[in-house]
């Protein structure tokens, strides 16, 4: 039987997350980021009876109106063992700890876990059920950094590789950003990005809240023209997993073919940081994820949403809103 500790300490928190493989939106410095929104953080350690941490999860709780009080929500966890994975009655143990502590302390509607194992891994977590609309994409594809570079480009499309090695050809200056202004050039290269493909964005600081909260763990890569950012993408980072979150690109971009040589250089990056995973989060039926399909020749398929309900009050608050979409819409912005 495993009960639960919370953590309030940042730094105990992190070394927490990876010694146990967890992955970066456990950080502390993700919850950081979603509470300049609707969103707190609530960091749970699970310990045995010997006093061994057994494994952790970030649980962002969001308020909702009366009666249904609130939503926790887990990213990407629980997390379990020293592999983020650990067995079977371990995984177990944690999800039932983590959920009965949110059924007392939280309370609400329910919670839902999105955890980083693959699509089969076996978990008992009694009155659990697959959800019908996931918060994260279960489809991904994963880059195996323990893998040799010229192994990992040699499973590219033979135009990435092209595009890559044109780069360093042409001396295309690509590197990561950790300066604050560059910073802000990248989101405005965000907002012509996000203007020609026809999507919503935060507002400023919430990404500045990420470069401020993650700090090493936000690895953001640019290519630059003339001084100025025309292509990036923003990966966060954590012991064992790189995961991307944003990218962009304008016509200047576009024409210089920066793309490839920007994601392969934050490959390059998360590897010599140490991770051992690459997950562009998510695959769907449209260009950006052909162009991610360009850099390997497989996808990867998650577990996906594991919710439990606390009550009817669950399926009622979903049949509340306009459409399920619109609740997943509404998730991932905030």
């Amino acid at each position: 039987m495993l009960h639960i500790e919370t953590v309030t300490d940042p730094a105990e928190w992190n070394r927490l997350v990876d010694a146990g493989g967890g992955h970066p939106l456990q950080l502390w410095g993700w919850g950081e980021v979603k509470a300049t929104g609707a969103w707190r953080a609530l960091r749970l350690r699970a310990v045995d009876g010997e006093g061994r941490t057994v494994g952790g999860a970030q649980v962002l709780v969001r308020r909702l109106p009366a009666p249904f009080r609130a939503f926790a929500h887990v990213p990407r966890g629980p997390f379990v063992g020293s592999d983020g994975v650990g067995t079977a009655s371990e995984r177990s143990a944690v999800a039932r700890a983590v959920v009965e502590h949110c059924r007392r302390e939280v309370r609400g509607i329910g919670v839902a876990l999105e955890p980083d194992w693959d699509a089969g891994t076996e978990l008992d977590l009694p009155g659990s059920r697959p959800a019908e609309h996931t918060i994260l994409y279960p489809s991904t594809l994963i880059l195996d950094l323990t893998k040799p570079e010229d192994e990992l480009l040699a499973a590219a499309g033979r135009s990435t590789r092209y595009d890559i090695r044109k780069a360093a050809r042409t001396g295309l200056e690509v590197r990561r950003v950790t300066d604050e202004a560059e910073v802000r050039a990248v989101i405005e290269l965000y907002k012509v990005s996000a203007e020609h493909a026809g999507f919503a964005l935060h507002d400023d600081d919430y990404y500045l809240a990420i470069h401020r909260e993650l700090g090493e763990a936000s690895l953001l890569v640019a290519a630059f023209e003339d001084g100025r950012p025309c292509s990036f993408v923003w990966d966060v980072l954590s012991g064992s997993t790189a995961f991307e979150l944003y990218g962009g690109v304008d016509d200047t971009g576009r024409k210089l073919r920066a793309n490839a040589p920007v994601k392969w250089h934050a490959v390059r990056l998360a590897a010599e940081a140490g991770a051992r995973r690459y997950d562009m989060n998510g695959l769907l039926n449209d260009g950006i994820s052909e162009f991610k399909k360009s850099f390997a020749q497989h996808t990867d398929e998650l577990l996906g949403t594991v919710e439990v309900p606390f009550g009817p009050l669950f399926d009622v608050w979903d049949r509340l809103l306009p459409t399920a979409k619109r609740v997943v819409r509404r998730l991932r912005r905030a």
